[in-house]
């Protein structure tokens, strides 16, 4: 066994590639945003009904984008980048 050999054995390997975490941010940002969409819109007197509670941003889109936040990373974990280009 050269020295070479024995270096290139003991050198860490992480789970995941740099692009893998990437779109993993990527899709932590998504969910972030859809939960800070979904802030507000309640009342300061409970004897007063506020409709906000109900528009199209908390409902639909704010949703929308954590499931889709939720989406990106599970394909952030499932995705394998190709061997030959970060292998040096």
């Amino acid at each position: 066994m050269s020295k070479n050999t024995t270096q290139k054995e003991n050198k860490p390997t992480f789970v995941f590639d740099r692009k893998n975490y990437i779109i993993m941010l990527i899709g932590l940002a998504l969910m972030a945003l859809g939960y800070i969409l979904m802030i507000g819109g309640g009342s300061d007197d409970p004897n007063v009904f506020n409709p906000a509670i109900f528009n199209a941003q908390r409902l639909t889109i704010a949703p929308l984008l954590i499931i889709i936040g939720i989406v990106v990373e599970i394909y952030a974990i499932l995705y394998k980048p190709k061997a030959g280009k970060d292998e040096e």
